[in-house]
């Protein structure tokens, strides 16, 4: 049995569903992420689980017992929020020892458990500290230590991280993933950034308009995205329209317009003749000075603009046929900022077995 379920869950507010009909199943010690634009529905969903709003319809089901009567504060959950919410006159230890107190948890086990939550965040040197004495990073630490502290089954953190600076998030998200995998307790995690969810997740769920599109651990998700929606959401993206001329079990012949025949991948319940179209991320292309003749899928281009960003620079591309990609290169040379100028001539180009073919127009 999984530890949660939620089966037929839909929200509504007034004439609007946040949430639609949604079943899906998380399993304990998984690190699950709700994934999508912002009003698709993921806080609000998180919001029913924790029990801070109810639905119109539909289970939780929480090692298989209904949820939907019992108060938030009597539920085995805990939830981070973005805003930390710690007790600005508390120390660090004070704080994580809060829930401890409420359940009337005796002495010798509070401070035990306590210290083993400091250690588990690396916060042990910074128990006596307030929280306007600590860091971003270490009050997100302390945060999450009082919601794991009383051992809850399940931990909901509605994008915890996004108000720190980059390289914080960055080292954040890697201590989140050894926490979680030491205690070992189910996260449901909530964010709008991509690349977090593809770092931290076991399995994504994308979501738009209250429905979940696709369910799936983060490789199939980025490299076999189920519909336009989660190709074009999920990292950068190049959509090429597409309608199949042939297929056989390896392989596609794809009519591009301005292109001719294009080679890719076969995809589940492809048909000939079907609308569709090629889903090719930017580091499939490579764009070569001369004409790659070891490669089926090749089309000369002109360098329209580009973005360094250190260790990768993306280049835009228009070829011949007017239909702009973006190319993906790593700076690998050493001192090398970038291969191609603006206006320079090239060739782009990928393998028959790059790229995911996705139907719909």
């Amino acid at each position: 049995m999984a530890l949660l379920e939620i089966r037929n869950l839909t929200r509504r507010f007034g004439t609007f569903d946040a949430v639609r009909e949604l079943s899906f199943s998380v399993e304990a010690g998984e690190f699950f992420t709700l994934l999508g634009p912002s009003g698709c529905g993921k806080t609000t969903l998180l919001r029913l689980i924790a029990g801070f709003d109810r639905p119109d319809s539909g289970q939780i089901l929480l090692d298989g017992m209904d949820l939907a009567q019992m108060p938030p504060e009597v539920r085995p959950i805990h939830t981070v929020f973005q805003s930390y919410a710690l007790f600005p006159h508390l120390t660090a230890w004070d704080n994580i020892a809060f829930p401890l107190k409420m359940t009337k948890t005796p002495a010798a086990e509070l401070r035990r458990r306590v210290g083993e939550m400091l250690e588990a965040v690396h916060l042990a040197g910074q128990a006596n500290q307030f929280p306007h004495e600590l860091s971003g990073g270490q009050q997100q630490r302390v945060a999450i230590a009082r919601a794991l502290s009383n051992r809850p089954r399940l931990l909901l953190l509605d994008e915890p991280l996004a108000a720190l600076d980059k390289k914080l998030r960055e080292e954040m998200q890697l201590e989140l993933i050894n926490l979680q995998r030491t205690v070992g307790i189910t996260f449901i995690y909530v964010t709008h950034d991509q690349y977090e969810a593809l770092a931290l997740s076991d399995r994504i769920a994308v979501m738009r308009d209250g429905r979940i599109e696709q369910l799936d651990e983060p490789s199939r998700i980025y490299g076999s995205p189920c519909n336009r929606f989660v190709a074009d959401f999920i990292g950068h993206c190049n959509l090429l329209d597409a309608k199949i001329l042939a297929l056989n079990a390896q392989q596609l012949q794809l009519e591009i317009a301005g292109l001719g025949t294009v080679l890719a991948p076969s995809a589940p319940g492809a048909e000939v003749g079907q609308l569709g179209a090629l889903a090719l991320r930017p580091e499939q292309l490579t764009l070569q000075r001369d004409e790659p003749m070891g490669l089926g899928n090749r089309f000369s281009a002109a360098i329209v603009d580009f973005l360094y960003v250190g260790d990768v620079t993306t280049y835009k591309v228009r070829l011949d046929n007017g239909l702009a990609l973006q190319a993906l290169l790593p700076n690998s040379a050493a001192g090398r900022a970038r291969f191609f100028e603006p206006g320079d001539r090239v060739w782009a180009a990928w393998l028959d077995t790059a790229g995911h073919y996705v139907r719909g127009e």
